[in-house]
């Protein structure tokens, strides 16, 4: 079977062979109009086999131990008996298009287990620090088998949103001394957060791990819950001594039920799917735009002009556009 058949993917990701899986991921991610096309016909045939896994999103601030809480997370996950895939967003750099991908080596225990699999994959500047092809990539694991997905994500912002919008289950890690940050922490990540975990509750920074898990409760509950069948909860934990990971194990599949009954869940999931065809219309519009032979001749010479101050910004914009017409 040749590499360029679908089939001879489809085959190898629902065989769980983790070469071809990584080969797919790959496909998916390149920006090759040939992979590009290959990976579409990929995602659709292996569309019927997916949608089965625990979709969980997971953000914090600066510091808060992330990789430290994925690794002690995942581990306790495998040790239950589950398979994780984790798709670990490195930021990558505006000026050189360069990336950390260091999530592997943060993971040490983890990233070699054989009911785990880490991809870290260039954020390559969208939004939220999601990878462009991130959606895709969590279908071609659930295909594979894996029956949790974790989502790490770029720090915390308001373009998180974005990480929200293809989970079921979206968790803030913060630290203790809320009473500084609770001014920091953007309403809009409140608003999406199913849960917020305070990290990092052991030794002396138990007692401040409690006081904080008392100002974030009273902030949430200024806010109206996203669910009518789920309340955003706040936890405390250690992933160094592997405290209170289990609560909140068992509060995310606690969420799952609740909203699988409700039909909330599968509500969820189809306006996922309706943003996530925006969202790729919107992108390929983008991309038509900046490959249209007319507007790459005209933008150079429109860009000095406005920056001259000799067009106006809403001519130059209009003439550009009008070109797609042409």
């Amino acid at each position: 079977m040749k590499i360029e058949d679908p089939h001879y993917y489809v085959n190898g990701v629902v065989s769980q062979d983790r070469r071809i899986l990584s080969k797919a991921i790959t496909l998916i991610e390149s920006t090759l109009p040939a992979h590009q096309a290959l990976s579409q016909k990929i995602i659709d045939l292996i569309l019927p086999v997916t949608g089965k896994a625990v979709r969980l999103g997971i953000t914090g601030v600066p510091g808060v131990g992330k990789s430290t809480f994925i690794e002690s997370f995942g581990m306790r996950l495998v040790e239950k008996g589950h398979s994780i895939a984790v798709l670990a967003v490195d930021p990558s750099s505006k000026r050189s298009g360069g990336s950390i991908m260091a999530d592997k080596t943060r993971m040490e225990k983890l990233s070699i287990h054989n009911r785990a699999f880490i991809r870290p994959s260039p954020s390559s500047g969208t939004l939220g620090g999601v990878a462009r092809k991130t959606r895709e990539t969590m279908l071609i694991c659930e295909a594979a088998g894996f029956d949790v997905i974790l989502v790490e994500t770029v720090g915390v912002g308001q373009s998180e949103i974005a990480v929200a919008s293809m989970v079921d289950f979206f968790l803030v890690l913060m630290l203790a001394g809320a009473g500084d940050e609770i001014q920091g922490i953007k309403k809009g990540i409140l608003e999406i957060a199913d849960a917020l975990a305070i990290n990092k509750a052991d030794g002396d920074n138990i007692e401040k791990a409690k006081l904080a898990q008392k100002e974030y409760e009273s902030a949430l509950s200024l806010l109206a819950p996203s669910s009518p069948s789920w309340f955003p909860q706040v936890l405390i934990c250690s992933a160094v001594e592997m405290t209170g990971i289990d609560d909140i194990w068992k509060m995310v599949i606690g969420h799952r039920k609740k909203l699988t009954a409700s039909g909330e869940l599968e509500e969820k999931r189809r306006r996922q799917a309706l943003d996530w065809m925006w969202s790729l219309v919107e992108e390929g519009l983008k991309d038509r735009f900046y490959s249209n032979a007319a507007v790459r001749n005209r933008l150079p010479h429109l860009i000095r002009d406005v920056e001259k101050g000799a067009v106006a910004s809403t001519a130059a914009a209009l003439e550009l556009l009008n070109l797609l017409e042409e």
